[in-house]
């Protein structure tokens, strides 16, 4: 499961990378990062959805104008 999660996070991570690249957005790129490294230091599955979630919609709620 955990092994399943971390390839669907850092999938996500891959394309903030891209978008850190095409938009020169640091937010992209730091939420980026943290979601291709952090499944590698976490192993309880439910811990990891819950980073997870939280990072992959930090740039999202910064462009909406939530944070």
């Amino acid at each position: 499961m955990a092994l399943f999660l971390g390839l669907l996070f850092g999938s996500i991570g891959g394309v903030y990378l891209f978008l850190a690249r095409r938009e020169h957005s640091i937010e992209y790129l730091i939420c980026g990062f943290v979601l291709v490294i952090y499944p590698y230091f976490l192993s309880n599955p439910l811990l990891i959805i819950l980073v997870g979630v939280v990072v992959a919609a930090f740039p999202i709620a910064r462009a909406k104008g939530w944070l």
